[in-house]
């Protein structure tokens, strides 16, 4: 598979962008480092080359404006377990502004006792910010882990309960 890379600037510093041929979101995190978004995904495209990512960072640019549903059609591409992919797809129906704690987002996904698995699917999403798992919490409110640090995730949630007030 060939992917395409793009890097662009926000407020919360560069953001890497990778997509398929068809333009889903493969892999995208806050960094410049190529390398960095590469080691996100089990299976690396064959080739990567630099470019245009239209409708990705066309959607990053409008969240940073305010739009934060403008990642919300954005299509994404993660393999992994059944377990996973519904998570993925559940993080996707977080409403901006109102973050889950590990505890409530183990009992969306229908296993209650299940707090690890859920901390885990946030650990092992790649399209970051297409999939929000930095919108999913520790009990108490305590930020909890982010593969793009914690400044950018409180960053991404303060802006998001901003807008939604």
């Amino acid at each position: 598979m060939t992917a395409t890379i793009q890097t662009l600037e926000t407020p919360d510093g560069a953001f890497t962008v990778l997509v398929d041929e068809r333009q889903r979101v493969l892999a995208s995190g806050w960094t410049a480092d190529p390398a960095a978004i590469l080691a996100r995904l089990r299976t690396p495209p064959t080739e990567v080359r630099e470019g245009e990512t239209a409708a990705a960072a066309a959607a990053v640019v409008a969240y940073y404006e305010g739009d934060l549903a403008a990642i919300d059609d954005v299509e994404v591409l993660q393999s992994g377990t059944a377990l996973q992919r519904a998570g993925w797809d559940a993080l996707r129906r977080i409403a901006p502004g109102r973050p889950l704690t590990y505890a409530e987002f183990a009992t969306a996904l229908g296993s209650p006792s299940a707090v690890r698995a859920a901390a885990s699917i946030c650990a092992r999403n790649a399209p970051a910010l297409f999939v929000p798992c930095h919108r999913v919490l520790r009990t108490g409110g305590a930020l909890g882990g982010f593969a793009w640090g914690l400044p950018v995730k409180q960053a991404l949630l303060e802006r998001e309960a901003a807008r939604a007030r």
